[in-house]
Parts: C-alpha cells; structure tokens; sequence
C-alpha cells in the first residue's frame, strides 16, 4: 500500500487519543472498543467523509457517550499504550483494507488486541494488520 495521507495518519492518531481518553474516563476498556466499533461514530469514521472525522477525541467521545446512553465504568482496565496502539492500528486497518470497524472487530477484538500487543506494537503497523488477520484465520481452522 502507499503511504497514508497526511489527513489518514491524523484520523488514526485522533481514534489512537480517543480510546485513550476513554481510559483516561475509566471507562471499561474492553467494553468502550466493542460499543466504539460497532457504533455509528465508528461508521461515520470509515465514511469517505464525515464532519466527525475532524471533530476531535473529546467531541467524538461525547458522541458515543450520546449514543450509548452511558458508556460503562469501571472494570477491566487496559495500559494507555495498549488503548492507544488499539485505536491507531483499527483506523490504519480500515485505511488499509478498506473493511468496516464492526468487519475489522470481528477479525481482531479487543481482548485480541490487547493479548497481542506485547508482540505486535513494534512491528510495522501493516505487519502487525498482516499478522491479526493471519491469526484470525489459525483460530478458524482450529
């Protein structure tokens, strides 16, 4: 693939600061990823364009909050590292695949991602997209 554009590398740093602004939020990190991407937000986020795509983390935030009627608190708690790289690499994905944040969830979940990223978050982020799929496929055949 070609190098992203300017405005796709800053729509992944923005998905990348809004997950971690959920746990800054102590919202329950694996249940923000799982609403977050099956949400419209997310929906709106893989649109060609949408006026949420530059609305910022804490305005998108408020969005989700809205549409979920009161995203949980509490429980399960992942690094800000791990919830960074998470929302980074799922908008990369789409940019690379073009699949939907609700296709690239079912391949790659967030128990997944935050299972893989000692490995995986030094690796190129297409690499490390290479290797979610990958992974996805061994857990079907098995």
């Amino acid at each position: 693939m070609k190098q992203l554009t300017f405005e796709k590398r800053q729509l992944c740093d923005i998905q990348g600061r809004l997950f971690e602004l959920a746990l800054k939020n102590e919202y329950d990190c694996p249940a923000f990823i799982t609403f977050f991407m099956n949400s419209r937000a997310a929906g709106a986020l893989d649109d060609t364009y949408d006026r949420l795509q530059w609305a910022g983390e804490e305005y998108i935030l408020e969005e989700l909050e809205e549409e979920s009627g009161g995203l949980k608190k509490a429980g399960m708690i992942y690094s800000a590292e791990v919830m960074y790289w998470t929302g980074y690499v799922y908008r990369y994905w789409h940019y690379y695949t073009n699949e939907s944040s609700r296709e690239i969830y079912e391949t790659a979940d967030a128990h997944t991602m935050n299972d893989c990223w000692p490995g995986f978050h030094t690796l190129d982020v297409e690499m490390a997209i290479d290797d979610l799929k990958e992974l996805c496929r061994q857990r079907q055949i098995y």
